[in-house]
């Protein structure tokens, strides 16, 4: 069985399986997250890189990525918290969540992560971190959604997920919202 319909068949089958394996998909998200850190911190000190942007400046810019990528992480939360989901791909909600964030990119919270990885990596003054790790974990999400969840989200929603997927970009928002009625 693929990734794909592993996920789907668990994001459609009983409310027993998607609860159950849900602190799994948080628990595997969080270790990932750790992993970024820790791995661009020891490869930092093993390559004796030198520090990215010392002092209260790269600190400064570490913190309003971190919270920034905070605000839209919380706020892809209430979405799916009022759609009786969880970002968890294996107890995702019921119907496709197309308002907040989401009406501006198909991906806030994946994009949201992304920022606070930087922003992480800028305050621990860490260049492994936002030119090595970060990238690849990025690189890394990239392949995994086009290989599982969009499919899966497409299996699960058909020609409604393919219509919002054309009109909305993956994770870089339009600044304008100019021209969507012509699609």
């Amino acid at each position: 069985m693929s990734l794909r319909r592993f996920f789907h068949s668990v994001a459609t089958g009983s409310r027993r399986k998607r609860e159950l394996l849900t602190p799994v998909g948080f628990l595997i998200f969080g270790l990932t997250l750790v992993a970024v850190v820790g791995l661009g911190i020891y490869t930092d000190r093993v390559l004796s890189f030198p520090k990215l942007l010392p002092g209260a400046f790269g600190m400064g810019i570490g913190m309003v990525l971190l919270m920034l990528g905070a605000v839209v992480c919380g706020w892809c939360v209430l979405h799916f918290r009022k759609a009786k989901g969880t970002p968890v791909p294996f107890n995702p909600p019921k119907k496709l969540i197309v308002e907040g964030p989401y009406a501006w990119m198909r991906n806030p919270m994946v994009t949201a992560v992304f920022t606070a990885l930087f922003g992480i990596g800028f305050f621990l003054h860490s260049a492994s971190i936002v030119s090595i790790w970060t990238p690849l974990y990025i690189l890394v999400h990239i392949v995994e959604l086009k290989t599982v969840e969009e499919p899966e989200l497409e299996l699960r929603f058909g020609s409604a997920y393919r219509k919002y997927r054309r009109k909305v970009p993956m994770f870089v928002p339009r600044l304008s919202r100019r021209g969507e009625g012509q699609r």
